[in-house]
């Protein structure tokens, strides 16, 4: 804790006086107690609790050292939200997130945990949606209009024709959309040469992208150790999340096809889809993000419900010299209401 007015703390040296010119006044009372000649009334009149006769004057005191601390205007660590802060949240779309290893779906689970984050995350907060299988698609750009983000969210739905997984791609298009909403500009996504510095070395853009995905990339023009390039040049942190199981699998009728680039005959054929925490930690890594592996649907929205209480905040001090005030008005009432109750009174 810190203070705007530290020399008001100098107050909290008057205390000590109050104190002994509280006691000075118990003595003076108890002398005069003594010089009393009616026995019967001066023991209706005297409390019989000690610690009763001295909790309100010690609330009081408490009370008054309070406000002495607020009126220095102390000031704790806290997030604060940043200004412009956005926060793109990138959905990964493919057939595998059928599966129902992380029920009801992982498309579920996944839209379930991003409503999580939403009622998290700061009013103030822009925050954008993109969906993508074989490629990125925006769902929603970035807003304050939480409401919005919610309606774009229930209406994407699983990529039909399952055409694999382009997180590169998917990676660059949230840098480009982040980067557009903060009045940033530069050369288009889908470029190797998109990795160029657009920021001096250690410094952060006020834009966080987070990515959820479920498979291991099987489509796209970049890979995603490019697009993650391409988010740390633009000093975006990209916060990963790896959803699914190990054993994951699909189950499919097919009269003959593909899924994600691989061939496939006629039949009934089960498929593994397992996510890849690998390459998603490596992109959380190197752009500074965190990483996190879901494997259930209840650790999904508690690590979105953490990243919707953080992302777009900033480490900053918040004064509380409110709280101070009304613990003290509290206090104060505290000792005025006992010592009410408890004083003597006179038959």
């Amino acid at each position: 804790m810190s203070f705007g007015q530290p020399l008001f703390l100098l107050t909290l040296v008057a205390l000590p006086a109050v104190v002994g010119l509280y006691a000075l006044a118990e003595r003076r009372r108890m002398r005069y107690a003594v010089k009393f000649t009616n026995l019967d009334v001066l023991a209706s009149v005297l409390p019989r609790r000690t610690w009763r006769r001295l909790l309100a004057p010690a609330i009081f005191l408490l009370a008054v050292a309070t406000l002495c601390v607020g009126m220095a205007r102390p000031r704790v660590s806290t997030l604060v939200v940043r200004q412009e802060a956005t926060v793109i949240l990138v959905v990964d779309v493919s057939g595998s997130m059928q599966a129902t290893d992380v029920k009801p779906t992982r498309l579920g689970a996944a839209q379930q945990a991003i409503r999580t984050f939403l009622d998290h995350a700061p009013k103030q907060l822009r925050i954008g949606l993109i969906a993508f299988a074989r490629e990125p698609a925006v769902a929603a750009p970035p807003t304050t209009d939480h409401d919005l983000v919610r309606q774009s969210l229930d209406s994407i739905d699983l990529f039909e024709g399952f055409g694999g997984t382009a997180i590169g791609d998917a990676l660059a298009a949230a840098v480009d959309l982040g980067r557009s909403a903060v009045g940033e500009s530069g050369p288009a996504s889908g470029s190797k040469a998109q990795t160029i510095a657009y920021r001096p070395r250690g410094a952060q853009s006020p834009v966080s992208i987070l990515f959820l995905s479920d498979g291991a990339q099987t489509r796209g023009t970049l890979q995603p150790s490019e697009g993650a390039a391409i988010a740390k040049a633009a000093g975006i942190p990209v916060y990963t999340v790896a959803l699914g199981t190990p054993h994951g699998t699909l189950t499919f009728d097919f009269q003959g096809g593909q899924f994600g680039g691989g061939q496939f005959g006629g039949g009934r054929q089960t498929i593994p889809v397992p996510p890849d925490p690998a390459t998603l930690r490596m992109i959380a890594q190197t752009t500074g993000g965190k990483f996190v592996e879901a494997r259930t649907a209840k650790s999904l929205d508690a690590a979105y419900a953490r990243l919707g209480s953080r992302l777009g905040r900033r480490p900053g001090r918040s004064e509380v010299t409110h709280d101070f005030v009304l613990a003290a008005a509290g206090l104060l009432l505290a000792a005025g209401v006992l010592s009410a109750l408890w004083s003597p009174r006179l038959p």
